[in-house]
């Protein structure tokens, strides 16, 4: 009923707040508002005559519109999708959102903020993402403003196997409160099963937004249009089953290594990739590795166990197999272990002081090796398995274009085997992949969107890709896509592995593309060939003059491959050809490359 003054007790000005006010309220916010009044009659409280306490209600419902900025630091891109379905959220409940990739968010924008939500992966060894950067060294600089009218709340994505678990959000966390921002809600950390934590802090914020706003849940058009029918049911937490068509080993006899192109089918999935995204990927623990551990403890196969925090069991063999993580050992685990276990040896190890000696530990060893060296055997299942980490997926960039090859999706995989401890040791999936993935098997998978590894916008854009070992497998992607859309942009590929004649991923499709025009140049540097090893940072380098006016005409760089080592020599092979071909400074060249990155000109997957 629309309030009219025939029909009510109020002027002409109350009666047009009220209207504007009562249809904008849930449940909760008319429950609360009758409590309030009624309080206020009982206690014989007045307000003020006229129309005052109206205006004040309806400038409360003004805060509806609170805007609230959303932030991610992503590289893989499981941020970004964080981020996306907060402000989904946030709109469901009448917010205002502003969401932002960190590098596209103006830094000097941030005093206006007033609610700032932040999701952050860590890379590397404590570093932010390649997209977080310079908003990070703003917050940092002295140009950082004081912020005492921020309210803000962080989400941390992180790996305990690594020594500086959710560094970058936690020194995120601490400078925003150092510039005089308040806590929404505490911060979260999350390991690589983040899926929990994570809804745990968006509640918690939204929580704390709407209880000092009092927003109503009106859903947005918006976001209504995004939720339509073209969205995949499948995603990380509920994979697709597909059919592997094609697992084929690409290197030559001789090699030693081995390197997997699968093909697989997303045929009834309605999953959707473009080029640069990733394929996730469950994959089984080595069933050696999980009957080792099963006599080892002591344990019975076929006992059922819980496998989930709703009570679903499952025998235990089939549980160590597909459901938990037992080739990473990390401190949260030693840790929980001690607590059940007796044993002086791990109650030493794990003690204030001895974080040399666990880091030392942990590096190289799996779960046998851990319940072996410290004689946990009669633990029971029931205790040991719930402090594991759940199986993780693993990411391939994905080597193929939707549009070459529908309903398909392709990785690259490189078999990983190695000697540890006395004990020889196997990549989870990457060998699952190689030895135990036949075709007409399935595979639990999903789509990765990486927003960070895309093509250019203008199919003219010249693009140098520099890919060694399997790394090459999203610039395949790439060429196959550029080869449907006709697009007429140059194109280089630097490519790199051990020898001409046994590790040439994909070599004639290569020369294919070379001699369709595809692909304008490729320079290769085959390391194990050469007197002096030669890798594609020293391919770069020759080429520095030519490299140059690539970058003088507006190319983008992609690099895909190893990051520790490979990413780093590739960034100073670039940051040395800037000072060499364009008689730049070290700064100058830092802050040229740190530019093409802000502009998406300079992109990494790296891992």
């Amino acid at each position: 009923m629309e309030l009219q003054v025939t029909n009510s007790p109020f002027n002409q000005e109350q009666v047009e707040l009220l209207n504007r006010l009562l249809p904008a309220l849930t449940d909760a916010q008319r429950s609360w508002l009758s409590g309030y009044l009624a309080a206020l009659q009982g206690t014989g409280a007045s307000a003020t005559s006229g129309a005052a306490p109206l205006a004040v209600v309806a400038a409360n419902a003004a805060a509806v519109s609170k805007d609230v900025t959303v932030l991610f630091g992503s590289q893989t891109g499981n941020s970004h999708s964080l981020a996306k379905k907060l402000s989904k959220k946030l709109e469901e409940q009448g917010f205002q959102v502003t969401l932002s990739a960190m590098s596209d968010f103006k830094p000097n924008s941030l005093k206006k903020v007033q609610n700032l939500l932040m999701i952050v992966s860590t890379h590397g060894e404590g570093e932010p993402p390649d997209n977080a950067v310079s908003f990070y060294e703003f917050l940092y600089s002295k140009r950082a403003p004081q912020l005492g009218e921020l309210r803000f709340s962080v989400l941390a994505l992180g790996d305990t196997s690594y020594e500086f678990f959710c560094q970058t959000g936690k020194d995120f966390d601490k400078r925003l409160e150092e510039l005089g921002g308040k806590r929404l809600a505490k911060r979260v950390d999350c390991d690589v099963d983040f899926d929990e934590p994570a809804a745990e802090w968006m509640n918690n914020v939204l929580g704390a937004l709407s209880e000092a706003s009092a927003a109503p849940a009106a859903a947005s058009g918006a976001v209504a249009a995004a939720a339509g029918g073209t969205e995949s049911e499948f995603s990380r937490t509920n994979p697709f089953r597909a059919e592997v068509l094609e697992n084929l080993n690409l290197n030559g006899r001789g090699s030693e290594r081995e390197t997997r192109h699968i093909e697989i089918s997303l045929a009834g999935s309605n999953l959707q990739y473009e080029p640069g995204d990733s394929l996730g990927v469950y994959p089984e623990n080595h069933p050696r590795l999980v009957d080792e551990l099963i006599e080892a403890m002591g344990w019975t196969a076929e006992e059922p166990v819980a496998v989930n925090k709703n009570g679903e069991e499952r025998p235990l063999r089939e549980a160590l197999l597909r459901h938990y993580e037992l080739t990473v050992l990390t401190k949260p685990l030693l840790e929980q272990a001690a607590v059940i276990a007796s044993n002086d040896g791990l109650q030493q190890l794990v003690a204030a002081g001895r974080e040399t000696e666990l880091k030392a530990y942990i590096n190289g060893r799996d779960l046998l090796d851990f319940v072996q060296d410290y004689s946990l055997k009669g633990v029971p299942a029931g205790d040991f398995l719930p402090i594991l980490r759940k199986m993780p997926a693993r990411l391939y960039s994905i080597a193929s274009s939707p549009k070459a090859s529908p309903d398909e999706v392709h990785v690259t995989v490189r078999a990983v085997r190695y000697q540890a401890h006395g004990r020889n040791r196997y990549g989870v999936c990457s060998v699952h992949l190689a030895e135990r993935v036949q075709p007409g098997d399935t595979l639990p998978v999903y789509i990765q969107h990486n927003p960070n590894f895309k093509l250019p916008e203008n199919p003219d854009t010249p693009i140098v890709m520099i890919g060694p070992g399997t790394g090459v497998a999203p610039f395949r992607s790439f060429l196959a896509e550029r080869e449907e859309t006709g697009a007429e942009g140059r194109t280089w590929l630097f490519y790199g592995d051990q020898h001409f004649s046994t590790d040439f991923l994909y070599q004639i499709e290569w020369q294919r593309w070379l001699k369709d025009g595809v692909l304008t140049r490729m320079d290769v540097a085959f390391s194990r060939d050469t007197d002096r090893k030669v890798y594609v940072q020293h391919r770069m380098l020759e080429k520095s003059r030519e490299l140059y006016r690539w970058l003088q005409d507006g190319a983008c760089v992609y690099v895909c491959g190893d990051e520790k080592k490979m990413a780093h020599d590739v960034h100073a092979a670039l940051a040395t050809i800037l000072e060499q071909e364009g008689g730049l400074s070290p700064e100058e060249a830092a802050e040229y490359l740190s530019s093409m990155q802000q502009h998406k000109r300079y992109q990494r997957d790296v891992y």
